[in-house]
Parts: structure tokens; C-alpha cells; sequence
């Protein structure tokens, strides 16, 4: 199935999950309730290959590890920025990695409620807000 077939498929069914790569990230635009819960499973670093590495090089300033954390900074923008598209958007954002710097937490728009929390907690807690959730 193609993405977009996939996305018209999970923008219809409310109770759905969709789990996806890079270009799902930065290609869903699903506003309304369909899309309340967006988890990474870890920081999105930039891979290490060799388009990355010329780009540091050419693009970096010479401040390699900061360009590092302003593509992961945008990354998170983007990936938050799919989940709240309009005003009446309501949802929970999860990055799973306990190894998260503090200072990529500021990627966040303000007013963004950032909680670090044990596994068991976040589930509990995003359980509380899903089923709490007003439906349309």
C-alpha cells in the first residue's frame, strides 16, 4: 500500500495505529482527532553517512556537534508539529530515550508541558489523556 492510501486509511479510522519511518514524519498531515499520540523511540540523529558528514563539513560553521542537534532539534519540530496542526488539536508527544539532553527538550513550542517519567508512568498517564480525550 502506498503512503498516501495508508494515510487516507488511518485519517478515517480513530482507534487506529500507524507506525512509520522518516517520511511518514515528515509527510502525514492527519489534524482533528485522528492522530492524538506520536512516540519516537529515540532522539532522531541525524545517520552518519556520507551525505551527512559532507553536509557537517560544508554546513556546520565548524560547530559539528550543533549542527547535529539543529537537524535533531527540527526533527522534533516537525514530528510535534504533526501532531498539533490546528487550535483545537489536543495529543500526547513520547520520546522514549532516557539519554535525551535536557536542551533538545526546547525544541517545543511554547506552553508545551515537557515531563521526564519512568515507562510505566507514561503509559498510564497517556492511557488517562486518550481515554479522556473528547471525541467529536
Amino acid at each position: 500500500m502506498d503512503n498516501t492510501t495508508l494515510i487516507d486509511v488511518f485519517r478515517t479510522e480513530e482507534e487506529s495505529c500507524l507506525l512509520g519511518t522518516d517520511a511518514m514524519r515528515d509527510g502525514v498531515d492527519v489534524p482533528g482527532r485522528a492522530l492524538r499520540l506520536v512516540v519516537f523511540e529515540r532522539v532522531p540523529w541525524p545517520r552518519p553517512d556520507i551525505l551527512h558528514r559532507e553536509r557537517r563539513v560544508h554546513l556546520s560553521g565548524g560547530d559539528t556537534a550543533g549542527y547535529d542537534e539543529r537537524i535533531a532539534r527540527l526533527r522534533l519540530r516537525q514530528a510535534f508539529g504533526r501532531l498539533i496542526r490546528t487550535a483545537t488539536d489536543r495529543g500526547v508527544f513520547v520520546l522514549l530515550d532516557r539519554r535525551t539532553p535536557t536542551r533538545l527538550l526546547s525544541a517545543m513550542p511554547p506552553g508545551v508541558t515537557m515531563q521526564r517519567t519512568g515507562l510505566a508512568d507514561a503509559v498510564h498517564q497517556t492511557r488517562t489523556f486518550l481515554q479522556s480525550a473528547p471525541h467529536e
